[in-house]
Parts: C-alpha cells; structure tokens; sequence
C-alpha cells in the first residue's frame, strides 16, 4: 500500500480542520484549549484510505497545522515532511496573510505537488466563488500550484458538496508522488512525545527515509542516547515495520519522556553526526528586507527549530528574491544532512523570509570563498560522481573513509561504493588502507617525500637514510596516510625501507677520501685491540676530520655492525666479539660456569673490561648470571 502524507496551509478560521475531518471522519484537534477556542494551536494527525487508479489502495496520512500567525512554528514542524499539500483558501475571505506565508512556507520547502482547495463553499454565492477563483488562479500562477496543471476544488465540510470531486484529486495527485526510499538510511524527525498507560514512550512524526522496525536500535540526535524500538504504529495500526513516507509511532526503550523533545531525530547508531553549521543555498522571498551579513534569524528544518547566525559567502547582504550561499552557524546542535530543506525567519519581528536546501553539514572552517564557493557550487548542482569528487578533494590526501562519506552524504555504502569504483577509474580517487584520497593530492605529496628523502641525503651524506618519523613530520601526514605513501613508493620502487630509515634506491653513503681514510683507521683501531680497546673518544681524536663527521663515521660502523657498542664508553670490533663467543664455547667443554676471575684469567682482560663484556654475554644469552657465576648456556 502507497502512503502518501498530505499536509494543510492556511490562513486561521479558513477551515483546515474541519476539512481533514469532513475527509476522514477524525478531529485533528487533539487539544483541550484547541476544542475550547474552536482553533487549531498545534498540528494535529488523521489518516484515510482511498482506493487509487490501478485498484492499489492508497493510504494518505494528513499532517494539520495550525494557520494562525502565532502558531506557524508549530505549523512548520509538520510541513518538513509532507508530499503534497492541501492549499486550504476560505471563499468568503479569500487570500489572507498566512495564506501567502505558508504557500511561501511550502515553496520554499520545495513542496512539488498539491491541490488548491476553496472551503466555505455554502457561504458565498456563485458568482462571488468565481471572483474568488479568478484571484487564486491569478495568485497561483508559475508557482507548483499553477492552475494549467494543479486543480483548484471548491468544498463545502459543512454540507459535503465538493468532497467527492477533492477526493479524486487526491487520488490523481498522490499516485504522481514517487515514493521515498525505504532503502536508505532511516531518518525520524520526532514532532509528538508522550507516554502511554502500559506502554510507556512513544514518540511521532513523519519517516522521511529508510525503514524502522520492532527491536530496532535507534540514536538520538542531538546528544547520542541509544533507544530500542518496542512496537511500531503505521497510522493508528500496529505493524512490524515502518517505511519512509508513512506517519510512525515508536514505542521506546531505554528513555524517559523527559530525555525526549520534538525537534529531535532518530537515526541509526554510529551513522550521523549533529552540527552547528552547515553551508546551504539559501532564497530570500521578494517581499522579505535585504538579509545581512552575520544577521540572526530563527532556522526550522522538519521539526527542530533554533536561532542561527548566517555567514553568507562573498555578499554583504542578500537582496530581496535572491540567492546566495552561506553558513549558518546554529545554537543549537541539529542532525542535517545534504538535501535537507529549511526555513528562516526574521530574529524580530518573527515573519518567514526565506528559506534553502542544506549542502554541506560538515563544512571546514568558512574559508576564502574563491575556494568555497567552486565546491558549493559542484554541492549545489553537480552529479553524484562529482559530489564524492570534491569532497574527497577537499580533504586532499587525508581522503575520506566509507563510514565518513556516509556520515557527510546520508548514501548507503552500496551507492558510495559504485560511485568510487568510478572515480578509481578515471584515477581521480585511490584507496590507501581504509581511505579514499585524492590522487592529485597524493602524487603532490609523494614528490614532496622523494624531494625531503633527496635533500637529506644531500645534506647528510654519512647517514644512512631519514627516519620514517622525521619524514611523516616534514610531509605533515598521518601515520596511517604516511605509512600507505611509503608502502606505494616501495612498490614503485622509488624508495628503499630498511627498518625505521627511508633511503632512495641505490643511494648508500657516499664518503669523501679524508673520511673513508678515517673509516679506515678506526675499524683497524678496534680490530687490531682484540678486547683490549682504546677509548673511542682518544681514536676520534686523531682524525683529519672534525668531531661531527667523525661521529657520523662511527654511526655507519655501528649501523653495519662493524663496530658494536657494548656500554656508554666501550666498543668492540665484531671479530674480537666473536672471537670472544669461540673462546666461551671452548671453555664450557672444560667446565660450564666461569666466574669473573677465571673469565679474567681467559681472556687477558682487567675488571673495567670483564664486568661490561660479561653484561654484555648475559644480553646476548650467551651466559646466564647465577649468584657470583655465569653459566654459559
């Protein structure tokens, strides 16, 4: 069964209610103070089945909102979701001021369908309902509502004339609306919260995307409580599952009804995130003031209302029926995605003066609008491909996860996933680890690195290579970016990785006469001492070379293992090391355990000597000290 939410607009007293009543036999008036006042204060619910023209039946749920002006608020808290709109025109008044603010409201929502209804039909005669017609033709015309192509159905709710005629319309005009996606993520925006005896919570509203059903585990936006879905109602009735476009009713768990507030949405867990900015498309309404820049306003999308700032790009100030792009900048955190659309309203006093659609809810810090502005622009008109495009672009080559993409799109990770095999394609996008970055970017970072690895061995030709930390620091890139940048220069054979250093391939130490010279005599030094070494620094000190390249010498010998540092002052020639392990395994045929007098007396060597190299032995697991003796093992 299709369902179809269709909404009323309208000025106070001009008989909404007791249209949606006289249709479907249910007072949307739920109110006490409502039924006392004979107006309607806060939306109110009622649903009908009509049969549509293919036998299918149709389920239309409608949405009444209250007309008077003090009470729009709360009439755009029901407009947010609705399919097509019931333009409600009293016969014996006409066009009235809140009839052009909730059609304004409506276009501004980008309401693409609905029927222009004239109530109070009974009260005029006919000649004044037809000069009533020939205004709302002329007051209609180019909009949605253009009377070329949308009906305009004279009713009386009092006597019934005209209901007939209404309900055809609706059954014409609601098998035009496509249906939502019940395959997307689903969104709630919460319009009712209350309690019910043997219940508990239940929360309403409109399901604008995707599907709910019982057990459930549902987010609450802003402010992340986790909720269980207990039962589900689709227009009155209990049923397994919600899909997007009907009228829901949620039984909760896990929440009070105080932690709950219309202007609150339902989402799945770990998808979204609230914000308190987004960068719209926003239309200001010919008849509203000129909108400066950093001006306050009252922001509505779907149910939620708060005060926000808006930061227009590049303008001092929107002119009447213009339009511009800009960043709103909320008080409050609200759960908005790309697509969504909104109403502003003047700070003071409160009128509705324009409105927009959401491009991006996760901007950057406003920046320069020669750089903000083309991507708006791609946001604002471009194709699927090249919104995914720019959005990873803009994060260059950090790139973007599937589970970031979704949370900044709304789109399932089926869509996202074709749209970047796309993108890989045309090699405008590559995946590094669990990102997808931009591949101008990357190729811009990756000559950075191999210019940074170049200019190192440039300035230090005694050193092996650049650390791998040094180098992330110098390209600022995360260790996650990093570690995929070098991984793909490997690959391409551009670097060479030995443990913590990056070098360029074939690019060893390169050493001067004076310092391969100096190479030279400290290894003979060390090799020729055996165990009896001299002090590093008396070696260091007979070079032709300077303290600082001398100790770069060292660290090339201590690299390679020619040398081997035992201690802070003791280093060892390998060969002498070695040596030593042969003399040890030799011994131990003898006796298994030597202690430091003995292994004195084998080797020739004093106590400043033995105690280090035995340390050393025990590192090695050569030997294994056991009170005074070692066992050599």
């Amino acid at each position: 069964m299709k369902s179809v939410i269709v909404g009323t607009a309208g000025h106070i007293d001009h008989g909404k209610t007791a249209l949606v009543k006289a249709l479907t036999g249910i007072d949307a008036d739920r109110l006490e103070e409502e039924k006392r006042r004979g107006i309607t204060i806060d939306i109110g619910f009622a649903h009908l089945e009509l049969p549509g023209p293919n036998g299918e039946m149709l389920r239309l749920g409608f949405v009444d909102v209250p007309g008077h002006e003090r009470f729009v608020r709360n009439m755009l808290a029901g407009v947010g979701g609705i399919d097509l709109v019931l333009l409600v025109i009293a016969a014996d008044e006409s066009i009235k001021p809140q009839t052009r603010e909730h059609f304004d409201i409506c276009r501004l929502l980008a309401v693409r369908r609905g029927i222009t209804v004239l109530t109070k039909s009974d009260a005029v005669d006919a000649e004044t309902l037809d000069v009533v017609r020939l205004e709302v033709e002329e007051f209609l015309r180019g909009s949605f509502l253009d009377p070329t192509h949308s009906p305009i159905v004279a009713v009386s709710s009092l006597i019934g004339t005209g209901l007939p005629e209404l309900k055809q319309a609706l059954v014409k005009v609601a098998a035009e609306v496509p249906a939502k996606d019940s395959n997307a993520l689903a969104r709630l925006p919460i319009d009712r919260v209350f309690t019910m005896k043997g219940f508990g919570t239940v929360v309403t509203g409109t399901l604008v995307a995707g599907t709910i059903r019982r057990e459930d585990e549902l987010e609450v936006f802003p402010g992340g409580k986790r909720v269980r879905v207990r039962g589900v109602q689709v227009h009155g009735q209990p049923a397994e599952q919600a899909l997007a476009g009907q009228r829901t009713a949620l039984n909760l768990a896990g929440v009070a009804v105080e932690d709950l507030a219309r202007g609150m949405m339902l989402a799945p867990p770990d998808t979204f995130r609230a914000t308190e900015r987004a960068d719209v498309s926003l239309s200001l309404l010919p008849s509203a003031k000129p909108l400066k820049d950093r001006a306050r306003v009252h922001l509505h999308a779907y149910t939620s209302e708060t005060v926000a700032e808006v930061a227009l790009y590049g303008e001092k100030a929107v002119k009447p029926g213009q339009n511009a792009y800009a960043q709103l900048r909320m008080d409050a955190r609200t759960l908005l995605l790309p697509g969504d659309r909104f109403i502003v309203r003047q700070f003071s006093p409160v009128v509705t003066i324009g409105g927009g659609v959401v491009l991006d809810a996760a901007p950057r810090t406003r920046g320069k609008k020669d750089v903000v502005l083309p991507l708006l622009r791609i946001l604002d008109q471009g194709a699927a491909e090249s919104i995914i495009g720019a959005r990873i672009a803009r994060n260059e080559h950090e790139g973007l996860t599937l589970v970031q993409l979704t949370a900044e799109t709304g789109w399932r990770q089926a869509r996202l996933d074709q749209i970047l095999a796309g993108l890989a394609q045309h090699k405008q996008v590559l995946r590094l680890g669990e990102r997808y970055v931009h591949a101008p970017a990357v190729d811009q970072v990756k000559q950075s690195v191999l210019r940074t690895v170049e200019d190192f061995h440039k300035k230090n030709p005694l050193v092996p290579g650049i650390s791998k930390e040094e180098l992330r620091e110098v390209v600022r890139s995360s260790p996650e970016i990093f570690g995929a940048l070098v991984s793909l220069l490997v690959q391409e054979r551009k670097l060479d990785v030995t443990g913590e250093l990056v070098r360029l391939p074939g690019r060893g130490v390169v050493l001067k006469d004076e310092e391969a010279e100096s190479k030279k005599i400290i290894e003979q030094a060390f090799s020729s001492a055996g165990l009896q070494v001299p002090a590093l620094y008396n070696v260091l000190a007979g070079l032709k070379v300077d303290k600082a390249r001398a100790q770069k010498i060292v660290t090339l010998l201590l690299r390679d293992k020619v040398l081997i540092k035992i201690s802070d002052e003791l280093v060892f020639h390998h060969s002498a090391l070695q040596q030593l392990r042969g003399q040890l395994a030799a011994y131990k045929t003898k006796s298994p355990k030597i202690d430091v007098g003995k292994f004195k007396e084998l080797t020739g060597v004093s106590r400043k000597y033995a105690i280090p190299l035995l340390e050393y032995l025990d590192r090695e697991r050569v030997t294994r000290r056991v009170g005074d003796e070692r066992v050599i093992l």
